[in-house]
Order: C-alpha cells, then structure tokens, then sequence
C-alpha cells in the first residue's frame, strides 16, 4: 500500500483514470458489436450507426484508451462488414 503522500495521490489518481478508460474501452466495445450484429441483419440503420462508431473510436484514441492503429484496425473490419452487409441485402429479392 502507498505509504507517502505522492504514492497516495498517484494511486487515487490511477484509480480515477482506470474507471474513465473501462468505461470508454466498454463503450467502444459494445458499439463495435452491436453494429457487427445490425450489419449481420442487413439492418438499414447500419451506414448511419457506421459514422457513430468511428466517431466513438477517434474520441477513445484522442484520450489516449485505444491505440490509434487498434482503432484504424476496428474501423476497417467494421467498415467491411457493413459494406459486405448491406451489399447481400440489397441483392435479395
């Protein structure tokens, strides 16, 4: 356990950013998700929930949670399964 003063802080401060990051990385997760599954779907919403997520990732990496090439990675693969997505349901009779 921190024994001086600037130990303490540091871990009090530790903690504070540990909470903000789950919540955030969370976020981004359950986004990412629930936009694979609309895509899966065929869902119309889908393109318009695309811009959200991306906008989700670029503000996680701008306060430094993600990686700025994890982000690029999920933003491509999601990207890809959205266009993929919408492609075979706009192709179905």
């Amino acid at each position: 356990m921190a024994n001086t003063k600037q130990a303490k802080k540091r871990a009090a401060q530790s903690l504070r950013k540990r909470v903000r990051n789950r919540s955030i990385v969370t976020r981004v997760r359950h986004a990412v998700r629930d936009l694979r599954a609309a895509a899966v779907a065929g869902a119309e919403k889908a393109p318009e929930t695309l811009k959200e997520i991306v906008s989700e990732l670029d503000r996680a990496v701008r306060k430094g949670v993600v990686h700025p090439n994890t982000a690029s990675r999920l933003k491509s693969r999601v990207t890809k399964s959205v266009t993929k997505g919408t492609k075979g349901a706009k192709s179905q009779p």
